[in-house]
């Protein structure tokens, strides 16, 4: 079965959206993720909402090379949480044709965060985009579990995901028996990467991490094999490793090209 592989907004970071698609196509990535919004004010993003010339730049490269989008990064739910805030990202997704937007949860009350949740999916019902939801061990949503108590919660609404990603698996109480237990509905792609397994990190531990020192996979202690079996075998695959040290001595293309390479093994039979 072939596999659809997406160059992640982490794998690329170091271009613009157009120069990612290109490396995409040259590197033999079927999509890409883009992080068009920042994961906290400051951070890092790839900038094109509100610049006419990068989006027409963009389509104009997925036109060229046949590179769709998949997902776009990120929409935070926290205690104030206004899903009309990410308009412009929502027309952007549209515009792109993309097929995801990630979504992280920030709010430690969760019947709130579960009733914004489902507020979020019924305003982007129009943008032909799902709404996956990422646990990550340091914030509200923690685990598996917590993620589908919460899309649960919310009514299941047909555009409703959960975003799995190896590094939260090998890094939460999550199991592979709770990953079996999505509902192959809420699976729309699924992230890889490797690292140190554990639960003894700190919260600065995982996050720096996550954001700067992912391992390829193969590399560390995960079990990225058990996780890839557990998840239905036609699951588009965004291959997120970022790793600074390891990157700067290296091209975008050549970078890109490596973390495919060594992420195919354990996706495909």
């Amino acid at each position: 079965m072939t596999r659809i592989y997406s160059l992640a907004y982490l794998s690329s970071h170091r271009c613009t959206p157009a120069q990612a698609i290109q490396v995409a196509a040259q590197t033999g990535y079927s999509f890409v993720g883009l992080r068009l919004w920042p994961n906290a004010v400051g951070a890092p993003q790839q900038h094109l909402l509100g610049q006419p010339e990068a989006l027409r730049e963009t389509l104009a490269a997925q036109r060229d090379t046949g590179v769709g989008v998949f997902d776009l990064e990120i929409i935070r739910i926290g205690e104030q949480f206004d899903p009309h805030t990410w308009d412009a990202l929502y027309d952007a997704g549209a515009a792109l044709k993309a097929k995801a937007i990630l979504v992280a949860g920030d709010d430690a009350n969760e019947a709130r965060l579960t009733e914004n949740y489902a507020h979020l999916c019924e305003v982007m019902k129009p943008c032909g985009m799902t709404a996956d939801l990422e646990f990550m061990p340091w914030t509200a949503v923690k685990d598996a579990n917590a993620a589908l108590r919460i899309v649960q919660g919310a009514g299941s609404p047909a555009n409703a995901g959960i975003l799995v990603d190896a590094l939260h698996v090998g890094r939460s109480t999550t199991t592979l028996e709770d990953i079996r237990a999505i509902p192959r509905a809420l699976l729309h792609y699924a992230q890889i990467c490797d690292a140190q397994a554990g639960l003894n990190f700190s919260t600065e531990e995982m996050v720096h991490t996550a954001r700067c020192e992912r391992l390829l996979p193969g590399d560390g202690t995960i079990d990225v094999q058990g996780l890839f079996d557990a998840l239905p075998a036609d699951l588009p695959v965004s291959v997120e490793v970022v790793n600074f040290g390891r990157e700067a001595n290296t091209s975008v293309q050549d970078w890109a090209a490596e973390c495919l390479a060594k992420s195919r093994p354990f996706v495909e039979a």
